[in-house]
């Protein structure tokens, strides 16, 4: 099973780049889920089920994503000065 990273930036399979803030359990189902911010105007935070955040993209639905995942990390290298 796929692992997710705290305080890593993940990219959605429809563009959008996002910080994983944590791990966070649900009081009423007792469910992990992942707090997450965007990283784009307002810097929304939503929560999803850690399931959903590590889940494959359904390419029936979407036949013409290449991304695998709904969210993959986004290795962001340092420029050298």
């Amino acid at each position: 099973m796929r692992e997710i990273k705290l305080n890593t930036i993940y990219r959605h399979f429809k563009g959008d780049s996002y910080l994983v803030m944590d791990i966070v359990i649900d009081s009423e189902t007792g469910k992990e889920m992942v707090l997450y911010k965007g990283l784009y105007g307002d810097c929304p935070c939503y929560v999803r089920p850690l399931d959903m955040f590590l889940s494959e993209v359904d390419h029936n639905k979407y036949p013409d994503i290449k991304q695998k995942y709904r969210f993959e990390e986004i290795n962001i290298e340092r420029k050298n000065n």
